[in-house]
């Protein structure tokens, strides 16, 4: 049975449920005048709630647990004792035949997954529907527990508030889970790098070659001083540079020059920047800036510029934030009182001298956090500075020479063919834990200084 199938069956019981659960509450109702705890509605729903959760989450526990259950199965067949050894080649064979097995097509297939073919599909077969069938008599047996408990003096809005209140808990706690599951993952991988390269040689050193590393001494060759003055070079410098001025600009133009029309039209525009897809932003550095930036070098006699400068890369993540440093600037001028404003204009101040001397002052407190929020947006950016910085590490304050970042590293060291018990491979999470904690820095003093600016003004 297919999962769609198997989910518009549960779904149907659901509104069986629902159906009998009411009319069995409106029976109660008939002939009296007694006021009830609980709708009809409420009892409907409290019998189909308890038939489709349960079946639902049945449902993906088995989800997750039949394809090693299957992989047995298959595993036990005579044709798998022709499997090689456990490995690469032995994985290869088994998702092969799985694919096959599912219907799927698979180019140049192995023979041998081929012929494991059908068992997969003759175990996915039986184990999808004896799956289904435990789901399908779950929903039943406990929708009809539920509607046993269908009585006039039953609390069953209480229940309902009960599950929506867990479910709202679960969904809220998500955030937090996955963050300690990143945090976590990142902590312990990134103390087995430690084991092998001190802390201070990581934190210090000034010579990036992971491609060429000393057994004896990798610390040699994994300083990553030059990877984050190149990420804090582009994105806290060059970007910076290109966003704080434009953006500013944008934010005092729309709250105080604009007429209403243009205001209404143009800030959606601009905002439309923050939602283009970042590999958009990469190709246009790799293909038109870069290209562009380099020419313009040697047409004025800088023959050295690099074809993925630190000045690329830079523009077009400075282009990139615009928004964000537009929306918070503009959200904190707006936020300034009208009588500050409306008291520097009758004392005689012109409207550059009003935005100079009182809205910039009042609102910096908010402009410096969406600054600050803007970095730890800049410094996280991987796709730009993948397609257009270059991979080679230095510490140059030169904008036309050759830069890398953290993030460009990371993704090239998860790349490729290398170990993971390796100190290259176990480099990308001492970086990652690195990065995660500047930025959450970052984004912690924003925050604070957001909010102190609000409470100046609430």
């Amino acid at each position: 049975m297919s999962i769609l199938l198997l989910l518009f069956l549960i779904a149907g019981l659901g509104l069986i449920g629902w159906l009998t659960a009411r009319v069995r509450a409106v029976g109660f109702r008939r002939g009296t005048s007694r006021r009830f705890s609980s709708l009809p509605s409420h009892h409907g729903t409290y019998v189909a709630m308890w038939m489709v959760i349960p079946a639902l989450l049945c449902v993906m526990v088995w989800l997750v647990v039949t394809p090693a259950i299957v992989t047995n199965t298959v595993l036990q067949s005579p044709i798998a004792a022709e499997l090689p050894p456990r490995g690469f080649e032995r994985a290869a064979v088994l998702t092969e035949a799985r694919s096959i097995g599912e219907g799927r097509k698979v180019a140049n297939a192995n023979p041998l997954a081929q012929r494991l073919a059908p068992a997969y599909a003759a175990a996915q077969s039986r184990y999808n529907w004896l799956g289904s069938t435990l789901a399908l008599l779950l929903a039943i047996a406990c929708g009809a527990y539920a509607y046993t408990r269908v009585k006039p003096d039953f609390r069953a809005r209480t229940r309902i508030e009960r599950v929506v209140m867990l479910l709202l808990l679960a969904a809220s706690l998500i955030a937090i889970l996955t963050t300690a599951g990143i945090v976590g993952s990142l902590l312990f991988e990134s103390y087995r790098f430690f084991q092998m390269v001190p802390v201070l040689d990581f934190l210090t050193g000034t010579h990036w070659s992971p491609q060429v590393i000393d057994a004896r001494d990798p610390g040699a060759s994994l300083g990553a001083v030059p990877l984050f003055w190149g990420t804090f070079f582009i994105g806290a410098v060059i970007a910076m540079i290109v966003a704080i001025p434009f953006g500013l600009m944008s934010a005092i133009y729309l709250t105080q020059y604009a007429a209403p029309g243009v205001r209404r039209w143009m800030k959606p525009i601009l905002e439309v920047l923050a939602g283009v897809p970042t590999v958009v932003y990469g190709y246009f550095a790799a293909l038109t800036v870069a290209p562009a930036v380099r020419d313009i070098a040697e047409s004025v006699g800088i023959t050295w510029a690099s074809s993925e400068s630190a000045l690329a890369a830079g523009l077009v993540m400075g282009v990139m934030i615009i928004p964000f440093v537009s929306s918070m600037a503009d959200d904190s001028i707006a936020a300034v009182p009208a009588s500050m404003r409306d008291g520097s204009l009758a004392m005689g101040a012109t409207t550059s001298e009003t935005i100079r001397r009182v809205l910039l002052p009042a609102a910096l407190p908010g402009v410096v956090g969406g600054v600050l929020l803007a970095i730890s947006r800049a410094i996280g950016e991987t796709m730009i500075v993948v397609m257009a910085a270059s991979g080679i590490a230095t510490l140059t304050l030169n904008p036309l020479a050759s830069a890398t970042t953290v993030t460009k590293q990371i993704v090239d060291l998860l790349t490729g063919e290398a170990e993971f018990d390796s100190p290259k491979t176990l480099a990308a999470f001492a970086l990652g834990l690195t990065l995660f904690v500047i930025t959450l820095l970052l984004n912690i003093v924003a925050l604070t200084v957001v909010k102190r600016y609000r409470e100046a003004y609430d």
